[in-house]
């Protein structure tokens, strides 16, 4: 029912933007093949803003055929419907609960390795703290008197303790950017170490210093002094295996998209197969083009329509079997095999035409409208002989003059469903606020961009399913294929290692650069 009141308010709000009202929905091409009436002149005028929150452009009419259409539809249309293409299940229900149910998991996972690894950089950074003090609280008279040197030991100590902290802060404390399904390998196998060093040092610590109470403070202080040194020690082998053993390039993944089959090449470093699949997802999202389901119905469509052109009749009446049947579609559709690249050829040449004719327009049409907004210095603003609008005032408009031709062109290509009037109003009075030209406000419109360039409600998926046959901890080798799923298409993963290259040197010897000018007789030199 929700959907079905989006799509009235969509459409309903859209004719609203052409100036139309029921009756001239009831004349129907009568009005369109007659002259202009006097409503129908002041449509271009009446237009008027109004930014419906979430809804997109234009209504997504993907499953409506476009070839009956001419260039004036929009003057004449306005489509009411009730129905709802969306509905839920019980299947759905219950998906969408353990959907919940595994967040929730995932949540606790998260903050349960951000508690331990809190936890226990704290008692890192305590323990030489620690080991400094507790003799002078313990047995503070029975100490010897801590000369030059020891002195000298507590300012080392000082500065160690302040580097440590900035590099694991620098190196551990970063927002995560995914929750990824297993461990991370190399960073438990140094909380482990670290737990293991710190542990055994306070065992030595007990046995050795406290009970004995050992009375040379220096020593004390040293054995302090050694710890935050092994700690330093650590931390450039975190940096080795976290971040500088992956920066060389060892394979060749190519991604490719499952519904369209659109692909990129990357180059990766030694990686685990969930890490790498991490690393292929944030490039998705900046060099793949958005997934436009709509561009892939006409395909669909097509091959529809040309299977219900096909009808069997059964001549041996009712007793002949199914496989007959088959075999009669099997060769009629080869017989019209020949024919069918034909309309496949005039429906691609018709639809490129009406996106140029329709493009052409735009062009124009957003050019007009920049035309008429000129920016005014800080001398002139003074004398204005006009009221000053702000950018978002001046977008407002401007927008009209150019809202139809956009809205038709977008209906061609298919883009209505990515563009909001709010996200055109906005991006509209960016480019006035910036100066920039109709031609850098179009270049978001003419051709498909990345991903993140549009709203993030419309494209980003929450839930990335990673398909492996090896475990996703392994490192990555040569051959090995993933696979990367969300709701409505996958990515398929393959990776290739980079081969090992022989270079040869070869000496020239620069004097060795000798010629000799070859005469003929037919030559005029």
């Amino acid at each position: 029912m929700s959907a079905a009141m989006d799509t009235e308010s969509t459409y309903s709000g859209y004719s609203h933007y052409s100036g139309h009202s029921k009756k001239a929905h009831r004349q129907g091409r009568d009005r369109h093949k007659s002259p202009r009436s006097k409503d129908g002149s002041r449509s271009e005028k009446s237009v008027t803003i109004q930014t419906p929150p979430a809804e997109p452009l234009l209504g997504n009419d993907a499953s409506r055929a476009e070839e009956g259409q001419d260039d004036n539809w929009g003057e004449t249309t306005t489509a009411i419907t009730g129905t709802s293409e969306h509905s839920i299940s019980q299947e759905d229900i219950a998906r969408i609960s353990k959907d919940l149910e595994d967040s929730v998991g995932l949540e606790c996972k998260r903050y349960l390795g951000l508690t331990v690894a809190a936890v226990l950089g704290l008692l890192v950074f305590l323990t030489p703290i620690a080991f400094i003090l507790l003799p002078q609280i313990l047995w503070r008279d029975d100490l010897e008197p801590c000369g030059t040197v020891c002195e000298g030991l507590f300012i080392s100590v000082a500065f160690k303790l302040l580097i440590l902290l900035i590099g694991t802060w620098a190196l551990f404390f970063r927002q995560p950017k995914a929750d990824i399904p297993r461990v991370f390998v190399f960073r438990a196998l140094l909380l482990v170490l670290i737990f293991l060093f710190v542990f055994s040092y306070w065992l030595f610590y007990g046995v050795r210093i406290l009970d004995s109470k050992d009375t040379n403070y220096q020593g004390i202080v040293q054995y302090a002094v050694s710890l935050v040194d092994a700690l330093l020690f650590i931390h450039y082998l975190a940096i080795v295996l976290l971040e500088l053993r992956q920066l060389q390039p060892m394979f060749t993944v190519k991604v490719v998209r499952s519904t369209d089959g659109e692909s990129r090449y990357y180059s990766l470093g030694h990686l685990s197969i969930q890490r790498a699949a991490l690393v292929v997802l944030e490039n998705y999202y900046k060099d793949f083009t958005v997934y436009n389901p709509a561009l892939l119905t006409a395909s669909k469509s097509r091959a529809a329509k040309h299977m219900a052109g096909l009808k069997v009749y059964n001549v041996d009446g009712p007793g002949n079997n199914a496989s007959g049947q088959s075999r009669a579609m099997i060769a009629a559709a080869a017989r019209r095999r020949d024919s069918s690249h034909n309309e496949l050829y005039y429906e691609e040449a018709d639809h490129e035409r009406r996106v140029k004719k329709r493009r052409a327009r735009l062009v124009v049409a957003v050019e007009e409208a920049f035309t008429h907004i000129k920016r005014l210095h800080a001398e002139e603003q003074q004398k204005a002989p006009g009221e000053m609008m702000d950018p978002r005032e001046a977008a407002q408009a401007i927008f009209p003059s150019m809202a139809r031709a956009l809205q038709k062109y977008l209906r061609t290509t298919r883009q209505q469903q990515y563009h909001s009037m709010e996200s055109i109003l906005q991006h509209l009075s960016f480019c006035i606020t910036n100066n920039m030209t109709p031609k850098a406000f179009l270049e978001r419109y003419l051709s498909p961009g990345p991903t993140l360039q549009y709203d993030r409600d419309r494209w980003f998926s929450k839930q990335w399913t990673l398909v492996s046959e090896e475990a996703v901890t392994s490192g990555l080798q040569d051959g090995i294929v993933f696979v990367l799923k969300c709701l409505d298409f996958s990515l398929v993963v393959n990776v290739k290692k980079i081969p090992f290259i022989k270079l040869s040197e070869e000496f020239i010897d620069p004097k060795s650069h000798k010629f000799v000018l070859r005469l003929q007789s037919e030559t005029s030199v």
